[in-house]
C-alpha cells in the first residue's frame, strides 16, 4: 500500500487482508460445561429442606417456591441453548466473514451509509453482493437497499463486500415482521461488531443502546456514528437567497460527538458493560458525499476519512471476537440464560424467606405467651374442684396427674392452633406436673388448709407450662434455623458460581483476544 494512500483504500485492503482463523476453544469451552454440570449438581443438592415444617406453613411455601424455581431453571437451559443453536449455525454460514451489525432507529441513514459503502467498494473493483430475508429465508438480489426519509426497511437486508465483510441493516430488533423476527435476531446474536447510527437531528438517544445489551455484554466493538451531520445554510445566488445543504463545521462535529460519547459511556456503565468496547463516535453525511461526487475531497469533507479509520481500529477486535464467537455465545447463554436468570428469581425469593423467618421469630414470642395465657386460663380454674375431689385421700399425687393430663390436653390443643406451621413433637417426658415437696394437704385445727397446696399446684402448673413452651418455642426457632441454613447454602452456591463464571469469562478475554 503506498504511503499516500487515503483511509479508504486502507480500509478496503484491510478487508481483503481479513483472515479467519478460529481459535482452539476446546479447553475453556469444556471448562464452561463443566461448570454448567457442577452447577446442576450442587443445585441438585442444595434444594431447601422443611420436614420440619407443615405444608400450611408460609415458610415451607416459600421454600416450595424456591426449589421450584430451581427445577424450573434446570429444565430450561437445554431449550434455551437448543434456542442458540440456529443463531450458531448461521454464524457458521459466515464463518468467512466478519458480519457489523448497522443498528438504529428509523430515519438513522442505515441505507444510505450501507449503500455509498457498497458504492465505494465497487468503485475499488470489489465485489458486492446484496441479500435480503423472505419467510426466514435469505434471498439474493441485485437491488440497492431502498432509501427514504421515513422507515424504509420493513426487512432486514444485508450486503457482502469484498466477499469478506457483511454489513446487516436490521429495521429494529421489535419492528420486524413474525416471520423474520427470529431470523433477524439469529443475525444479530452472530454479529461480530457493532455500528450504532444515531441521526444528527436527535443524537445519542441512549435508550437505543438497551435493544444492544444481549450483543454489548458479549463484548463485541461498538462504534457510534452520527448519521446526516449536515445542515441549511442560506446563501446568495444570481441575486436569489436559496438554502444550502452544507456539512457540519469540524467543530460542530467534535461537540457533537464528545455529547455522544458521555451520554453513551454513562449508559453502557448503567447496564454494567465495560465502557472500553465503545469506540470514538464519527460523524458522517452520506448525502454529502454522494452529492459531491464521492470524490476524496467530498468523502473526507463529509467525515468518511474518519469513518474509515475507525472502521481499521475496530477491524482487529472484530476479527478477535470473530475467532473466540463460539465460546461468548456459549458465555452469553451461561450469565443470561442461566446465572442471571437464577440469581434474579431465586435471590427476591430468597429474600423474601428471610422476611417471613425474621417475622415469623418475631412471632414466636408472642405466640408462646398467647399459649401460656390460654393453658392457664383453662386449667387453672379447676383446681378447686379437683382438690375437693382429693382431699378425702390427701391424694397430691392424683391431682398432679389429672393436672398434667388437663395441661397436656390443652396445650396439645393451642399447638395446633397456634403454632400448625411446625411439626412440633409433645415430648412425653415432660407431660408429668413436677411438684415441690411442700405442694402437701395441710391440717389446720378447722380442717384442712387448701391455702398453700394451692399456691404450690398454681405454681407448678404455671412452670410446667412454661417449660412446655419453652421446649416447643425451641424446635420451631431450630426448624426456621435449619431452613436457614440451607437457605444460606443455596445462596452460597450461587455466590461461588457466579464468582467461578466471572473467571471464565476474564480468562476466556485475557487468552483469546
Amino acid at each position: 500500500m503506498k504511503a499516500d494512500a487515503s483511509n479508504e483504500q486502507r480500509f478496503i485492503a484491510d478487508v481483503d487482508a481479513f483472515e479467519f482463523i478460529a481459535h482452539d476453544l476446546g479447553r475453556i469451552l469444556h471448562s464452561m460445561e463443566k461448570w454448567l454440570a457442577q452447577l446442576s449438581v450442587n443445585l441438585q443438592s442444595s434444594r431447601l429442606v422443611h420436614a420440619e415444617l407443615t405444608n400450611r406453613s408460609a415458610l415451607a411455601k416459600h421454600a416450595e417456591a424456591i426449589n421450584a424455581a430451581l427445577q424450573k431453571s434446570m429444565l430450561a437451559w437445554k431449550q434455551q441453548w437448543a434456542h442458540l443453536e440456529p443463531a450458531q449455525a448461521l454464524a457458521e454460514t459466515f464463518d468467512d466473514k466478519a458480519l457489523l451489525l448497522v443498528f438504529g432507529k428509523f430515519n438513522a441513514g442505515k441505507s444510505s451509509l450501507c449503500n455509498l459503502l457498497a458504492d465505494r467498494f465497487a468503485a475499488h473493483g470489489k465485489s458486492v453482493e446484496y441479500f435480503y430475508l423472505d419467510a426466514g429465508s435469505i434471498v439474493e438480489t441485485a437491488e440497492r437497499f431502498k432509501e427514504g426519509v421515513t422507515e424504509t426497511t420493513a426487512r432486514l437486508q444485508g450486503v457482502r463486500l469484498a466477499g469478506k465483510l457483511v454489513l446487516v441493516d436490521t429495521p429494529g430488533l421489535h419492528s420486524v415482521t413474525p416471520d423474520n423476527a427470529a431470523l433477524t435476531q439469529r443475525f444479530t446474536d452472530s454479529a461480530d461488531g457493532v455500528l450504532w447510527l444515531t441521526s444528527s437531528t436527535s443524537p445519542g438517544q441512549v435508550q437505543e443502546l438497551d435493544e444492544l445489551g444481549r450483543e454489548l455484554h458479549r463484548n463485541k466493538p461498538l462504534l457510534p456514528v452520527v448519521t446526516r451531520s449536515d445542515v441549511y445554510e442560506e446563501d446568495e445566488i444570481d441575486g436569489e437567497i436559496v438554502k444550502l445543504l452544507r456539512n457540519k463545521t469540524p467543530e460542530n462535529r467534535a461537540e457533537q460527538e464528545a455529547d455522544v460519547r458521555t451520554r453513551a459511556e454513562e449508559k453502557l456503565m448503567s447496564m454494567g458493560v465495560a465502557i472500553d468496547l465503545l469506540k470514538a463516535p464519527v460523524s458522517i453525511s452520506s448525502y454529502l458525499a454522494r452529492e459531491q461526487g464521492e470524490t476524496q475531497t467530498a468523502m473526507s469533507d463529509a467525515g468518511f476519512d474518519k469513518l474509515y479509520a475507525a472502521l481499521m481500529s475496530i477491524a482487529e477486535e472484530t476479527l478477535a471476537y470473530k475467532r473466540r464467537k463460539q465460546a461468548e455465545v456459549f458465555l452469553h447463554h451461561l450469565e443470561e440464560n442461566v446465572m442471571s436468570a437464577l440469581c434474579r428469581d431465586v435471590y427476591a425469593l430468597l429474600g423474601q424467606l428471610r422476611s417471613s423467618s425474621d417475622a415469623a421469630i418475631a412471632a414466636l414470642e408472642d405466640q408462646q405467651k398467647q399459649i401460656a395465657n390460654a393453658v392457664w386460663r383453662e386449667v387453672v380454674p379447676t383446681l378447686p374442684a379437683l382438690l375437693d375431689a382429693h382431699s378425702s385421700a390427701r391424694d397430691v399425687e392424683a391431682i398432679a396427674a389429672r393436672l398434667s393430663q388437663a395441661i397436656f390436653e390443652s396445650f396439645s390443643r393451642e399447638i395446633d392452633a397456634r403454632l400448625h406451621d411446625y411439626a412440633v413433637e409433645l415430648d412425653a417426658s415432660l407431660a408429668p406436673l413436677h411438684l415441690d415437696d411442700d405442694a402437701v394437704f395441710e391440717e389446720t385445727v378447722a380442717g384442712i388448709d387448701y391455702q398453700r397446696l394451692h399456691a404450690a399446684l398454681s405454681k407448678a402448673i404455671r412452670d410446667h407450662i412454661l417449660r412446655l413452651c419453652r421446649d416447643a418455642a425451641e424446635q420451631c426457632h431450630a426448624s426456621i434455623a435449619r431452613l436457614n441454613d440451607s437457605a444460606a447454602r443455596l445462596q452460597d452456591v450461587l455466590r461461588t458460581h457466579e464468582a467461578d463464571l466471572i473467571d471464565l469469562k476474564a480468562r476466556l478475554r485475557s487468552e483469546f483476544n
